[in-house]
């Protein structure tokens, strides 16, 4: 590492003048109970009048997690278990949402579908999103087709970016670096570094964002081997965002992405240090256009996606994909009781086989939200699928829920019943082996049941909710017919999310969740039956923030690839904690951040054969200008 930029953290390390700036007073603040939600149906509405419990990580909570990557920080979410999250820097082997596999988890950058129609399911690499570009993260549990389309059977992960400054000009740096170690090696070596750079602000009607990002990781071997030979990874990313405001009414801008990673890694086959080599680039352009005239507005947005991948290994391979995706909505407020939204979705896939194959699907949707004067709210919507392969199928959404208002407080029940569904991937319906192109699309419903109680005076929320999923017609490989097929039996999940907001003072608040799962049906391999994250954060001074995260990941099972025939093995529950310190140096200006993971340095196993980090820390500052 260059002594001139350790020298630089060790200068900023020791600045001790300052006020908080306004983020860091925001970061000892929890959400407040009248927060806004907009993902379950599209509208803003109270939090009290939304018929789910939708999860939301903020601005100032990202900041507690600067020095971690996008799938670490949703991993604290409740009902979901991302495999790989624990481990080096650019594994990821699962999205587990509700008891369900990464096809059933849709992706949204800026409200727009992401998904990468060259790989196996058709899913979004989260190893391509970079923390640093990310405003606030917005989860919807359960089915969502209806608005949403195919994959949101499970979960829809909205991520929003960063928008450009009400300044003429401003510039934001952020940069981070810290070990990258397991538990049994503790050499404290600076091998992992995060940097990124955004300029943006508003000149009169036109606004502009641009940002620069890249992660750096060495020091960890993929595998656990007898060598233990390192395996590195980076990421850079590029962003672009222009906007015009031609009146009160219209607004429209447009956009860029360049990322790319590359990640090594090592033969799973027999467990052996290998200089193997992934290479995935995306380019992403697109445009947000919305005419708001007071009650109503219309809005489109449309993307275009690129995917190239390259895979250097003992069976090289290559994929290249488009996708193409435009959604067009009209939304009208009655009279601040009745919501409607009437859009038309329009998604193309396509890649190259032995040639070019693609697909089309056209999506008409409504959804209605009505809020009355005495507690009850109602959601409910629909969704006709129309598939250029399978033909159409009909998706829908019911969500009542009821709020009894108090003095300072709500206690609502809510219930829904949704269906959703997934699209059978390019892959499975024209690939190089075992295509089959009468495959129809996997069905999922599923059922909720829960209660939130909110105390505004006390700053206190509680929540707990019951889920019920059934999975039919999903595709998977069959061994007989040596190729993909619908199968004929079902898989059934079901499970508890319990969370507990609490501000107990303008210096301390608490948060915690607790997740059950039960998958019947098949092996449910790397999901926990049980799943605890809490964190505490306090202020210790005006300018100085501490808060301790402590998780839990219950035993489950994995399968044992090394082994003829393949079995599946337990594996042990085990729980972390984190530890997280930030001081302001210099008003509005100049905040560094120490985040330390794992701080008791616990021995376990994420995923089979696989490494773990132990104890590490990342020392990092954010800087605005």
């Amino acid at each position: 590492m260059n002594k001139n930029v350790l020298g630089l953290y060790a200068s900023i390390l020791v600045c001790a003048n300052g006020v908080a700036q306004q983020g860091q007073k925001d970061a000892t603040q929890v959400t407040q109970l009248q927060e806004v939600v907009v993902s379950d149906s599209r509208f803003e509405l109270k939090r009290e009048n939304s018929g789910k419990t939708v999860v939301k990580i903020d601005s100032a909570q990202l900041q507690r997690y600067q020095g971690k990557n996008v799938t670490e920080i949703i991993n604290t979410i409740s009902g979901i278990e991302i495999s790989g999250s624990r481990g080096r820097e650019g594994s990821v082997f699962g999205v587990y949402a509700r008891g369900g596999r990464g096809r059933q988890v849709l992706i949204l950058i800026d409200g727009i579908r992401v998904s990468d129609p060259s790989s196996l399911s058709a899913d979004y690499d989260l190893r391509l999103l970079s923390a640093a570009s990310i405003e606030s993260i917005e989860i919807i549990k359960g089915a969502a087709s209806t608005l949403y389309g195919t994959n949101a059977a499970t979960a829809v992960i909205n991520i929003t970016t960063k928008k450009a400054s009400k300044k003429a000009i401003a510039a934001t740096v952020m940069s981070s670096m810290g070990t990258n170690q397991t538990a049994d090696d503790q050499n404290y070596n600076i091998s992992r570094s995060s940097n990124s750079v955004q300029v943006s602000g508003t000149l009169d009607k036109f606004d502009y964002s641009g940002s620069f990002s890249n992660r750096y990781a060495e020091g960890l071997s993929d595998i656990i081997t007898a060598t233990n030979e390192k395996d590195g990874f980076s990421h850079f990313a590029t962003d672009l965002r222009l906007g015009y405001r031609f009146s009160d009414k219209l607004n429209l801008s447009v956009y860029g992405n360049q990322t790319k990673a590359r990640t090594d890694f090592d033969e799973s086959f027999g467990f052996l240090d290998a200089p193997y080599r992934f290479i995935s680039k995306q380019e992403r352009v697109g445009l947000a256009a919305i005419y708001d005239y007071g009650k109503g507005s219309l809005q489109a947005n449309a993307a275009y996606s690129s995917y190239d991948s390259d895979s250097q290994s003992a069976f090289p391979s290559s994929y290249k994909g488009n996708n193409y995706v435009v959604d067009v909505y009209h939304k009208y407020n009655f009279n601040d009781k009745f919501y409607s939204i009437v859009g038309l979705n329009y998604l193309a896939d396509e890649t190259d086989f032995s040639s070019k194959q693609k697909f089309e699907i056209t999506d008409p949707y409504v959804n209605v939200v009505y809020v009355t004067d005495f507690g009850l709210n109602l959601n409910v919507g629909g969704r006709l699928n129309n598939h250029t392969e399978y033909g159409s199928n009909f998706v829908y959404n019911i969500n009542p829920s009821f709020t009894l208002k108090m003095d300072g407080s709500y206690l609502k029940l809510l219930t829904s019943y949704a269906t959703s569904y997934i699209t059978p991937s390019l892959t499975q319906l024209f690939g190089n082996f075992g295509a089959n192109p009468d495959l129809k699309p996997e069905d999922d419903r599923t059922l909720e049941g829960g209660i939130e109680f909110a105390h505004d005076d006390a700053n206190l929320r509680v929540s707990a909710l019951y889920f019920n999923r059934k999975e039919e017609n999903f595709v998977y490989w069959d061994l007989v017919g040596n190729g993909y097929a619908n199968a004929e039996n079902t898989i059934d999940a079901q499970g508890v999310e319990v969370e507990l907001g609490w501000k107990a003072s303008k210096k301390l608040n608490f948060g915690a969740n607790y997740t059950f799962t039960e998958r019947k049906g098949d092996n449910a391999i790397r999901i926990p039956k049980h799943k605890v994250n809490a964190n505490v954060g306090y202020a210790l001074s005006p300018k100085t923030f501490a808060s301790l995260g402590y998780s839990l990941t219950g035993s489950r099972t994995d399968t044992d690839f090394a082994s003829y025939p393949t079995v599946d093995v337990p594996l042990d529950s085990f729980s972390l904690v984190d530890l997280y310190l930030s001081h302001e140096c210099i008003d509005n200006k100049l905040r560094i951040f120490l985040n330390a993971s794992n701080i008791l340095n616990e021995e376990y196993t994420e995923v089979l054969g696989f490494t773990t980090r132990g104890r590490n820390i990342m020392l990092g500052f954010n800087l605005n200008l």
